[in-house]
């Protein structure tokens, strides 16, 4: 089984969005014997809160009901995930810090930055955070995961034809 954890900062906007896309597209795909996902945030800012509200009402409006619990990411999740898909620089920064203090755990080509699946090419490497944006934001956020979660899978299915 291939697990994914996204990552984010507060588990409340991006990484929650990535995980309910991803989880979508696994259900349409008839894989959920094959991948699973979660999230979970760098910080401890909003332990055990729903996503923010903007978040559930933008994927609420392309057909995904989010009810992930905001939590912190562990050592304990080193052990339990296959990849580590961060949303920014800064997280991904935070899971390689954690793997490398539990050394042999996780390889640091299971860590990834989303936006390294994004099929349009970008200088910045980052999911935008919108928390402290307007709607245009939580939607740019959904688009970018959407196409990034496609390209992850298709990476995802070439890995598991090599094994």
């Amino acid at each position: 089984m291939i697990s994914i954890l996204f990552v984010c900062l507060g588990n409340i906007c991006r990484s929650p969005v990535a995980e309910g896309v991803f989880r979508q597209m696994i259900i349409d795909r008839k894989l959920e014997n094959e991948i699973t996902c979660d999230s979970a945030g760098t910080s401890s800012y909003h332990l055990g809160d729903l996503p923010d509200r903007r978040t559930r009402q933008n994927a609420q409006e392309h057909g995904l009901t989010l009810t992930h619990r905001a939590r912190r990411m562990t050592g304990e999740d080193l052990a339990k995930f296959t990849y580590f898909v961060a949303m920014d620089e800064a997280n991904f920064d935070a899971v390689l810090k954690l793997s490398q203090r539990s050394v042999g755990v996780v390889s640091d080509d299971n860590i990834f930055l989303l936006r390294e699946f994004d099929p349009i090419v970008s200088d910045d490497p980052n999911v935008p955070d919108p928390y402290y944006e307007g709607p245009e934001v939580f939607e740019e956020v959904y688009q970018i995961t959407h196409r990034c979660c496609e390209q992850l899978l298709t990476y995802l299915k070439s890995e598991r034809a090599k094994e």
